[in-house]
């Protein structure tokens, strides 16, 4: 973004093409830039007011773009609908297709306002139906591992479809991965807001239609509260993309208010479960809780940098992540020895490799992450860097999940 900034310096419509493209991203480097700009253009001092003047009133976005969210949520309700239209069973239907429901419309918003490239939008396109075939052409087998296991990494894989409509053709840069993980951590609370509201129209909708005798509730929950779920993501993308500065805020507060908590927890967990006596290395649900567990650990580790490294270097939250990642560590540790031992007593299955195959990448990944928060919080290392750390070793978990996708079915049998 900031190259880009640069280059077009004296182009009124470029500056404001960039920052319709990603607003909050654009405005977070132009101030950071502005010092070394602010006598080189006219534009600058105008961008400068522009940016740095609080808006109070909400953006709503043009028509057109109104019109795009209604045709596109309209699609991904009628394709939630495919089992109630065509003699398809819900029970395979739904758990292969729950992420496709969500992810390749979300992404055709961001392709449309991105205006990708056509060779872009190709890719993107024979991606997401290449998927789509894919996976609703395994065989239903109820028993079949490397079946659950490919619904269940094939969201991860979309995600990245995602993020590459998302940064355009700014995709590879890491300014514009960090961007992608601070719109997922706004577009989760504000889809969080939207899900509550319209849990509450709808339950006074059912109660006031049936004080006057008049049962809708199978025919609300069938047609209409589907098209009001499958238009959420889209909502709350539009909605966090205009206006930046409706959740932008919270995300920090979240992170600083939990990472103390979690770090708390995990250490006391950790201790109770020596007291307890539980033995990951011979239970295998209670394994499965313990990397559930680190799983959203390192989430909340890797959404709290990446909203950190928009702001100063702050000593305290940086020591705290550090910690917080050295406890994951641990916890990383124990898991991948249980697998470890499993593997050697019972030998290799889908699921053992699978789990083994994502701790080792968890593994490596957090010690590059701490050993760049050791670095920062010894000064030799600024937070954006160790955001370009995360952002860097993304699309090894995207690797791993296609492997799991494509390549276990064929390796492990259909089993």
């Amino acid at each position: 973004m900031k190259d880009l900034i640069l280059s077009h310096l004296n182009q009124a419509e470029e500056l404001e093409k960039l920052y319709r493209k990603n607003k909050s991203e654009f405005k977070k480097t132009f101030l950071d830039i502005y010092p070394s700009i602010q006598n080189q253009s006219p534009i600058s001092e105008f961008w400068k007011a522009r940016l740095q003047t609080p808006s109070d009133s909400i953006q709503w976005g043009e028509k057109s773009d109104w019109t795009f969210l209604i045709v596109v949520s309209l699609l991904a309700g009628l394709y939630a609908k495919l089992p109630a239209i065509f003699p398809i069973q819900e029970d395979f239907f739904y758990p292969k297709n729950l992420g496709l429901m969500v992810f390749p419309f979300v992404s055709a918003y961001f392709a449309w306002k991105n205006k990708l490239s056509q060779k872009s939008t190709i890719i993107l396109t024979l991606s997401f139906l290449a998927s789509l075939l894919y996976i609703n052409l395994l065989p239903d087998n109820e028993s079949s591992d490397t079946l659950v296991l490919a619904c269940i990494h094939l969201p991860i894989l979309l995600w990245g479809l995602l993020g590459y409509s998302f940064g355009g053709e700014n995709w590879k840069s890491s300014e514009s991965r960090l961007g992608f993980l601070r719109f997922n951590g706004d577009a989760i609370i504000m889809g969080g807001i939207l899900v509550l509201s319209g849990g509450i129209l709808s339950a006074i909708t059912i109660g006031l239609f049936s004080l006057i005798g008049l049962r809708i509730e199978e025919f609300y929950m069938e047609y209409i509260a589907v098209f009001g779920l499958a238009s959420i993501p889209l909502i709350a993308t539009h909605l966090t993309q205009t206006n930046p500065q409706l959740v932008n805020k919270v995300p920090p507060i979240i992170a600083r208010i939990f990472s103390p908590l979690v770090l708390v927890m995990l250490l006391v967990y950790l201790g109770a479960i020596v007291y307890a006596g539980k033995d990951p290395y011979n239970d295998r649900e209670f394994l499965l809780l313990f990397n559930l567990l680190l799983i959203g650990v390192m989430a909340l580790i890797f959404f709290s940098i990446a909203e950190n490294s928009q702001g100063k270097n702050q000593a305290s939250q940086n020591w705290l992540l550090l910690l917080l990642a050295l406890a994951t560590l641990l916890v990383n540790a124990v898991a991948l020895s249980a697998i470890i031992f499993r593997i050697n007593e019972w030998g290799f299955t889908p699921n053992r490799t699978a789990i083994l195959g994502i701790n080792i990448l968890m593994m490596v990944h957090l010690i590059w992450v701490g050993k760049d928060l050791l670095l920062t919080v010894r000064s030799k290392k600024s937070i954006d860097q160790v955001g370009q750390t995360i952002s860097n070793f993304l699309p090894a978990y995207l690797v791993w999940a296609s492997t799991v996708i494509f390549l276990f079915p064929v390796l492990f049998g259909f089993v």
